[in-house]
């Protein structure tokens, strides 16, 4: 969802790495593109381990996520990524089960998908931060994607835009197209896994009509 259907990553980096600070973790924005797809809790835990040498207790983790929200939502509302809309469309064409698989449990974006993009996610077709014990990079989400449209890897696609998601979508054996929406090389997204590199979402609805990306 974030940097794929919405243009919300700049939001996401800049809230995780100002709220960090508040608690004496240190995370720089360039860092928040590498952990995104993480649960908000595996965010936390990398840094916790880091500068504290431990995981965050569950009560650490519920305020340090309650001030990354907090800031998050203080932000100016996010974007359709340019281009999704067109990929979405031409994936409905197709006849292809579209399945919403990410590690946001920001509700404020989970009520926006019906807003910006009506009639193509139902919430039984979503795989959420809620729902998942590992998060990416563990294959576990896109496993539980696959369950859900109950089919199998070798019939999936998955569109990603960050090295965790790549990550976990390829170690569940899914041919993985990554469009590269952030500031991360793209050398970052292929050592992932990723099948195909494109800039943006346009290319992904170029390659989804047949047209050259």
């Amino acid at each position: 969802m974030d940097g794929v259907l919405f243009d919300s990553m700049p939001n996401h980096s800049y809230a995780w790495s100002h709220a960090m600070t508040q608690f004496g973790l240190e995370m720089t924005a360039y860092e928040a593109y590498l952990h995104e797809g993480r649960t908000g809790s595996g965010t936390i835990n990398v840094l916790a381990q880091r500068y504290w040498g431990r995981d965050a207790t569950p009560e650490e983790v519920e305020r340090i996520y309650a001030a990354k929200s907090k800031l998050f939502s203080t932000l100016p509302e996010p974007k359709p990524m340019p281009g999704a809309l067109e990929a979405l469309t031409a994936a409905r064409e197709l006849g292809c089960k579209i399945v919403l698989v990410t590690g946001s449990a920001q509700a404020s974006l989970l009520e926006h998908l019906e807003q910006y993009y009506p009639g193509f996610f139902r919430q039984e077709l979503m795989v959420t931060g809620f729902d998942v014990k590992r998060g990416k990079p563990d294959p576990e989400p896109y496993l539980m994607g696959l369950q859900k449209a109950g089919i199998r890897a070798g019939e999936a696609i998955v569109v990603e835009n960050a090295p965790l998601g790549v990550e976990s979508a390829h170690g569940a054996g899914i041919f993985t197209i990554a469009a590269n929406t952030g500031p991360l090389e793209d050398s970052l997204l292929r050592d992932a896994g990723a099948d195909i590199v494109v800039p943006g979402m346009m290319e992904v609805a170029a390659l989804l009509q047949g047209r050259k990306a």
